[in-house]
């Protein structure tokens, strides 16, 4: 089995080695799988001949905690975990979370709230100046002034609230070595001023040149319309093509956001998921019942990057951007073959993909050469002229896995968009997944059914979600399968009303589809969404929308896509009557509920 990275002195003694050369501190649990980023970044820097030592999950009630590894020759590499920490602590209604999966045992409150910051303001107090850089989900979508749901506030940069040197936003993997490779020359960390896709502090610009100003923090905290013009602005400089140097200013300091670093290669991204990977949790959490979240990938294939499906509410545009590139087949098989010769391994591929797991490249030839388009999307409203729609490079892929020795099954369960697989005119690839890549149940997510909100969602029309549905089932029948669509929806997003949320209740109630789980809009750092929930304004168009705010008007909402439940029917009858909706009260089929609640037995 491939040995863990130092987690204590024991270890490094082990390994003679005097000092780490950087120390990364994560908020999850120490798990060395790809899947996890502080393995990914930790063995790509081993692999360049750095000594990494893993601080995971450290006490942060004292910097005591923080020296337990001693002090790196390099400095200390951050991340809050593979999820924001707010996120990973708190559920949308703000309250506290009864289970971590990026723990051991699922053990909450084994990370601070505002992990990043707290973790970097710790190592500050153990060490003093020494370079500290953070990185990570967390780290990424607050590089710059953001709206806190947690607060219901505009917060400063992650780098002004956490006294460290530098942010790395994206993935990370070519800003991380470039910054490596300058501390290790000496150079110190306060002239590493030019690495794409990091954001550092500065009193002067003269070394700047060509560069757009954003609104000082003072304006975007005192004007809602000036945030949706500076989100805009951001937005339009996520691309690696087109991007330009950002500047940001807080009194006598400003932030300087580089553009986004160019994506892996297919051979870049091939030898960083084919490391010698444990693709295990540390064995000191064994006693605790292991990791949770390793259980979803642990048998599970990354085959790509990035989205082109620029869903509103979906983080990746800002973190991983929209350029879709992926690994070559050869890696795939070889990593296949390996999960084969791991304990606990039944035969079953989970899934194979990513963001998107039916996109395996770029959208358009266009995309490749001059970036994304700042003001147009690839499949919404209806796909693009130039969208390139072809599943047979991910048709193959999935054949070639499923004859490797030793494998019965390969799924899907990542997302898929429907919609690009009904825009294909060739059938093959629907077929197959249907006859061969679903486990029972095929995850979807059509998000909901008024046409208005999913084009605040940026998705596209329900009518397309029912198109698919019928092909599904049309194919399932022909194939003589007995499968199912498991169909996302998403209650309270900018732009829907209480009857937006009737009618999807309704819908429900007229299709004898009840969803198992639904999803309440959470208003996270780094969408378009969210910056329609904070200011009424969609800063693509600076048209105004209506946003539901309150408890209530959320918690009604929510309701409705359970209209069923014996402990919805207080807010369902309330939603129904404020929204004069009493004709769906009563005891004609149509009707949601009855004039009155059951009485237990």
């Amino acid at each position: 089995m491939q040995e863990f990275l130092p987690i204590s002195q024991k270890d490094m003694q082990q390994r003679r080695w005097q000092e780490p050369d950087f120390i990364l501190i994560t908020g999850d649990a120490y798990v060395d799988h790809p899947s996890f980023g502080a393995a990914l970044i930790s063995r790509l820097l081993e692999s360049r001949g750095y000594k990494i030592a893993v601080l995971s999950q450290p006490n942060p009630q004292s910097a005591k905690y923080f020296r337990v590894l001693g002090k790196p020759r390099l400095g200390f590499l951050i991340t809050a975990g593979n999820i924001d920490s707010m996120v990973n602590n708190y559920t949308v209604s703000r309250k506290k979370r009864t289970r971590d999966v990026y723990s051991p045992g699922g053990k909450r409150d084994l990370r601070p709230d505002r992990a990043a910051i707290v973790y970097s303001i710790k190592v500050r107090e153990a060490y003093g100046h020494i370079p500290i850089i953070l990185g990570g989900l967390e780290a990424s979508l607050r590089r710059l002034a953001h709206y806190d749901y947690w607060t219901d506030k505009i917060r400063r940069s992650i780098l002004m609230d956490s006294n460290a040197d530098l942010v790395v936003y994206g993935m990370g993997e070519r800003a991380v070595l470039e910054i490596a490779a300058q501390l290790n020359k000496g150079i110190p960390v306060s002239e590493i001023t030019s690495v794409r896709g990091t954001v550092y502090k500065t009193r002067t610009l003269t070394a700047l040149t060509d560069y757009i100003t954003l609104p000082a923090y003072e304006s975007l905290k005192a004007d809602k319309q000036v945030f949706a013009k500076s989100f805009l602005i951001q937005y339009h400089n996520n691309d690696y093509c087109k991007g330009k140097s950002l500047v940001e200013s807080y009194g006598q300091y400003s932030l300087v956001q580089h553009p986004p670093a160019a994506p892996l290669s297919a051979q870049e991204l091939d030898e960083i998921y084919e490391f010698n990977y444990a693709k295990d949790y540390h064995p000191i959490y064994k006693q605790a019942g292991g990791v949770p979240a390793l259980e979803e990938v642990q048998f599970s294939l990354t085959s790509c990057r990035g989205c082109f499906g620029n869903c509103h509410f979906c983080s990746l545009t800002f973190h991983q951007g929209r350029l879709v590139h992926s690994r070559s087949h050869e890696s795939l098989i070889r990593e296949a073959k390996g999960l084969t010769a791991l304990s606990g391994f039944k035969g079953y591929i989970h899934d194979v993909g990513g963001p998107t797991a039916n996109f395996r490249h770029a959208a358009c030839t266009k995309q490749l050469k001059n970036g994304s388009c700042t003001d147009k999307d690839c499949l919404v409203p209806s796909p693009c002229k130039n969208l390139i729609i072809d599943h047979s490079d991910y048709l193959d892929l999935l054949l070639k896995l499923k004859k490797i020795k030793g494998v019965k099954k390969v799924f899907v369960r990542s997302g898929l968009r429907f919609d690009y697989m009904l825009a294909d005119p060739d059938n093959r690839f629907f077929t197959a997944l249907v006859k061969d890549h679903i486990s029972g149940q095929l995850k979807v997510a059509p998000e909901h059914i008024s046409d208005h909100v999913l084009k605040l969602m940026n998705k596209t029309p329900h009518a397309l979600y029912e198109k698919f549905k019928r092909r599904f089932y049309a194919l399932n029948k022909q194939l003589q399968k007995t499968q199912y669509l498991v169909p996302y929806f998403m209650s309270g997003h900018p732009g829907s009303t209480l009857h937006d949320a009737i009618a999807l209740a309704c819908y429900f109630s007229e299709s004898g589809f009840i969803p198992e789980q639904v999803q309440d809009f959470y208003p996270t750092p780094g969408t378009v969404s969210t910056c329609m929930y904070y200011t009424g304004i969609n800063p693509r168009t600076g048209t105004a929308v209506y946003v539901p705010k309150s408890l209530k008007e959320k918690a009604m909402q929510r309701a409705l896509m359970h209209f069923n439940r014996p402990g919805n029917y207080r807010l369902v009858r309330d939603a129904l009557l404020s929204a004069g909706r009493k004709d769906l009260i009563g005891f004609a089929k149509s009707c949601l509920i009855r004039p009155y609640q059951k009485k237990k037995p």
